[in-house]
C-alpha cells in the first residue's frame, strides 16, 4: 500500500530527526566521546527508529480500514510486518 505524504509527513520528520542524531553518534565516536554517552545516544536513535517503523505500520493499518473495513485487513501480513519491526 502507498500512503500518501501528507499521511506520513510526521513520519518522515521522526525519521529524519533520528538520522540526524545517527550523525551525532558517529561523530561522538570518531572523536573520541566516553562509550557509555554514545551508546546512550544510539539507544535513543534506536527506539525513534522503532517508533517510526510502529508508526508506519499504524498508518498503513488506518489506510486499510478506512478505505475498505475490517475485513481488508490481512491479519497475517501485519503480523508480519510487526514482527518485522520486533
Amino acid at each position: 500500500m502507498k500512503l500518501e505524504p501528507e499521511e506520513i509527513k510526521a513520519i518522515i520528520t521522526r525519521l529524519k530527526r533520528a538520522n540526524g542524531h545517527l550523525a551525532s553518534v558517529i561523530r561522538m565516536l570518531e572523536d573520541g566521546a566516553e562509550c557509555e554517552d554514545a551508546l546512550m545516544q544510539l539507544a535513543a536513535v534506536n527506539k525513534a527508529v522503532g517508533r517510526g517503523g510502529y508508526a508506519l505500520v499504524a498508518a498503513g493499518l488506518q489506510k486499510c480500514l478506512v478505505e475498505g473495513g475490517p475485513d481488508s485487513v490481512d491479519a497475517k501480513k501485519m503480523e508480519k510486518l510487526f514482527l518485522a519491526l520486533a
